[in-house]
């Protein structure tokens, strides 16, 4: 008889997939806004965004996505999430700005003028955007549910032993 991996378990992917891509809508808004607004490069625009858009994802992921509503562990939690999400932030970064540098050297960046508007979106930056939260959306699928949401026990038997 062969042991199903509960690491990627249908139920715990899907509700991340959702709470991933509400957090991403949140990034992309929130980066594009940075960078129009204090006039700074896209490539100095997406950790800021990451990070906004880390706070509705540590809410929605402790309540939909691993069962860690009623954990009691939350202030363990969101110290270990924003030791992930550090982690997955540069990893967005990095998978972002590759890419990008990349394009940049064989083509131009193509826009989209939003109908209506004076306003010109760049599709580029979003798709290589989107790269990034790719990878980065694995890392963190794993790292929260095997580390974040997970209680090891570590922490109980440490109290223990400082008593």
């Amino acid at each position: 008889m062969t042991k199903k991996s509960n690491l990627f378990n249908q139920k715990d992917l899907l509700a991340y997939f959702f709470i991933a891509g509400a957090g991403a809508i949140v990034q992309l808004v929130s980066g594009g806004l940075i960078k129009d607004w204090f006039k700074i490069p896209y490539e100095s625009s997406i950790l800021p965004a990451y990070f906004i858009s880390l706070v509705v994802g540590f809410i929605l992921t402790k309540l939909f996505a691993f069962d860690a509503r009623k954990s009691q562990q939350t202030n363990r939690e969101m110290i270990k999430f924003l030791i992930v999400a550090t982690f997955s932030g540069f990893v967005t970064w990095f998978f972002s700005i590759l890419p990008y540098r990349f394009l940049q050297t064989i083509t131009t960046d193509y826009f989209f003028q939003i109908p209506y508007s004076y306003k010109k979106v760049n599709i580029t930056q979003i798709s290589t955007t989107l790269t990034g939260m790719g990878f980065s959306f694995v890392s963190n699928f794993v790292l929260h549910k095997t580390f974040t949401f997970k209680s090891s026990g570590f922490y109980d038997r440490f109290k223990d032993l400082i008593k």
